[in-house]
């Protein structure tokens, strides 16, 4: 038989409760074991128990230990853990209360969508996609939607595992260097330097696993708010169906003095104009989430922050390391790359919300009595930061806010006004022709430029055809 020391993996009678005579309680000690590869040297018990380790109410050691399992028997090699955001965000939008949405629920969206896209056809030269609904839970909205917010985040995880892993590599090596470790916290003669070779994998699997929370707890907390499927701006659901959440839709309209009805009808018709606008425009979507990663990729992960988190934080307190990582991760100065990522994204989250205010303005003055208030609700509810601002600065340090939208407003109405609708419309027919940051400066301009253009381009046609009707048909 082997010569190894028991665990609780092992133990001698099957029972895995074996005392150790530690000290410690049963679930840390399994912890402990899991991660150690074998039992608690007494030294290292008495380092833990001065530390006040033992202390730590029972039901959050159960619940580290969920964690550390999870994290452990998850084989998501990824830079942040997709399985576990996925599951800590089901599990908040769980506790804040997420029922399914009945058939009649359903049936509901289904028509607000049908009518909505009838309204929509006659304000823009745009055609609906296929008039295909969803009335999703909050679930149901976070499992649709998280593998575009898996590629958002992604170059963020990328940073913070690294940044993670340095940190803990300078710590060791100054503890290799002569710094003084409690006695008995690891055996004797061991190089702690050495250590680290044989923690990166475990370290590589608690960066992924701290960002995986974190991710989760965002999305669930957004899941929460967001009204629809792409309320946040950026082309999340993939199947370009109208998406609505019908118990956020009714928070919304809680305290609005609006009937459900026509808020329903209001929130689809922005829905499916955002959808018709990423359906009929093809580069936009991805010109805007191409933005979201540039700027998360060249993000500068504070490292001095995260070691001074690392050697101050309350080792009693299992979510005391997540929480200190989660407000030290940025460096608050963007880089001259990000500044310009950042640019885009605001201008062209400017143009699509803008040109949404304008639409659904068109498609819905002359059907809801209630459509200007309505307006007015969504400005409010986005200036003093709506759900994807909140998500955003803690994921990606990034304020998702379409801060120059009064601008884009006013520059798409001048050119419906000047050109019509087709007109309208047809600014969005190529990114070099679209509406930049400065046209946001001048839109009387711009109106001007594409409409000098495009009778240029008119005349030009027209005088061709002269020419050829004057030399007469080809033999």
């Amino acid at each position: 038989m082997p010569d190894h020391p028991q665990t609780p993996d092992s133990p001698s009678d099957g029972s895995g409760d074996e005392p150790t005579g530690s000290g410690l309680p049963p679930e840390l000690e399994q912890m402990i074991a899991r991660i150690t590869g074998g039992r608690i040297d007494p030294e290292m018990a008495r380092t833990l128990k001065d530390m006040g380790i033992d202390q730590v109410d029972p039901a959050m050691l159960q619940m580290m230990m969920g964690q550390v399992q999870a994290m452990f028997a998850s084989t998501d090699d990824g830079p942040f853990n997709v399985a576990l955001a996925t599951d800590t965000a089901r599990k908040t939008v769980s506790a804040a209360g997420d029922a399914s949405v009945s058939e009649a629920t359903a049936r509901q969206v289904a028509q607000a969508a049908q009518v909505a896209e009838l309204w929509l056809d006659e304000v823009t030269a745009f055609e609906a996609p296929g008039i295909t609904t969803h009335a999703w839970s909050r679930a149901e909205w976070v499992e649709a939607t998280m593998p575009t917010w898996r590629t958002l985040v992604e170059p963020v995880a990328e940073g913070v595992g690294r940044a993670v892993g340095d940190a803990m590599r300078t710590q060791m090596k100054e503890l290799g260097d002569g710094a003084a470790l409690p006695e008995g916290l690891l055996p004797a003669g061991m190089d702690p330097s050495a250590l680290i070779g044989q923690m990166e994998p475990m370290m590589a699997k608690m960066s992924g696993s701290m960002f995986g929370l974190q991710v989760g707890q965002a999305l669930g907390a957004l899941a929460t708010e967001t009204v629809s499927g792409t309320e946040v701006g950026l082309p999340l659901v993939t199947d370009r169906a109208v998406v609505l959440l019908p118990a956020n839709v009714e928070a919304f309209a809680d305290g609005l003095g609006v009937d459900l009805d026509q808020v329903r009808l209001y929130l689809a018709v922005r829905e499916a104009a955002r959808v018709r606008l990423f359906s009929e425009v093809p580069w936009i979507g991805p010109q805007l989430l191409a933005a979201v990663r540039d700027y998360a990729r060249d993000i500068s992960i504070d490292t001095d922050r995260i070691e001074s988190a690392l050697t101050s934080v309350d080792t009693s307190d299992p979510t005391a390391l997540q929480s200190a990582l989660q407000d030290q991760l940025f460096r608050p100065e963007p880089s001259a790359s990000q500044r310009a990522a950042l640019g885009r994204l605001e201008t062209y989250l400017a143009l699509v919300e803008g040109w949404v205010d304008v639409v659904a303005d068109r498609a819905t003055r002359d059907h809801l009595p209630q459509a200007a208030a309505l307006g007015e609700a969504v400005r409010r509810r986005r200036a003093i930061g709506g759900p994807a601002e909140k998500a955003f600065s803690g994921l990606v340090g990034l304020e998702l806010r379409p801060r120059r939208l009064r601008d884009a407003a006013n520059l798409w109405a001048a050119l419906e006004d000047r050109h019509g609708q087709q007109g309208r419309d047809d600014a969005w027919g190529h990114p070099d022709v679209a509406p930049t940051a400065a046209d946001l400066d001048d839109p009387l301009g711009y109106v001007d430029r594409v409409g000098t253009s495009n009778d240029s381009e008119m005349d030009a046609a027209l005088d061709q055809l002269l020419s050829e009707g004057e030399q007469g048909p080809t033999q």
